[in-house]
């Protein structure tokens, strides 16, 4: 995808909020990073449109709505091998649903209410992290990498342990290789968010979190190790993982 400021066209938003006001609220503001957007008021219908109508740069998933709720609609996508970013909303204290998506494969998430300063810089984090992994790479970033049992192919954006695949989504795939190229140092939540999700936004420390046991469920947990005080560090296992 070609970064913003080489585009000819607005990026296209799926909005799926089946309340009026903040459909409305949504809509306009997201127009203005500029994006095209459309919005559906239930669930059945936005997963038409996210199917159907796409591609789309953002879906911005309300999780509580009528007809099929936002963590089956996200499930859908992923299964499907959508990759499109998705930026949950929540209801305050909605923490269960939050982890839910976030397993699920959701890039991110908003609590209502939210500032429309925090929606725009979540969007174009996003979309940033987005344009960055679809652009050139730098001369000495690897094609491949491998550590003990763990192989991963960035060109293919493949992942293997003990020779079996393991299945990650585009956000899992871009942390477990930030980590796997710099083997052995210890990175904070901060430099993490920088360079994966591409901002310093203190609210994504619990996506890192997550994102970090999606990780440690999928390849081993001896792969990531934390670091009190610090953050998390990647190594070789001593032993089978």
């Amino acid at each position: 995808m070609p970064s913003a400021g080489a585009r000819s066209s607005p990026r296209r938003v799926l909005v799926i909020e089946d309340e009026p006001d903040m459909a409305n609220l949504l809509s306009l503001h997201l127009t203005e990073l500029p994006a095209e957007v459309q919005a559906q008021v239930d669930g059945l219908a936005g997963l038409r449109a996210a199917q159907q109508h796409g591609p789309w740069d953002l879906i911005v998933l309300d999780l509580r709505l009528p007809g099929l709720g936002g963590i089956d609609i996200c499930r859908t996508l992923r299964q499907a091998g959508d990759r499109v970013p998705i930026l949950m909303l929540t209801a305050r204290g909605a923490e269960l649903d939050r982890v839910l998506g976030l397993e699920l494969g959701a890039d991110d998430y908003m609590t209502k209410p939210f500032s429309v300063l925090e929606l725009g810089a979540r969007v174009r984090a996003l979309w940033r992290r987005v344009d960055g992994r679809a652009g050139p790479q730098p001369d000495d970033e690897p094609a491949a990498l491998s550590c003990g049992t763990l192989r991963m192919n960035r060109v293919q954006r493949r992942v293997w342990l003990r020779e079996t695949e393991v299945s990650l989504t585009g956000l899992e795939f871009d942390l477990l290789w930030c980590f796997a190229r710099e083997p052995g140092r210890a990175f904070s939540r901060g430099e993490l968010l920088d360079r994966v999700w591409g901002t310093q936004h203190d609210g994504y420390e619990h996506t890192v979190n997550t994102h970090i046991n999606r990780l440690r469920n999928k390849v081993g947990a001896g792969f990531i190790h934390t670091v009190w005080g610090r953050g998390y560090r990647f190594e070789q296992p001593d032993g089978p993982t």
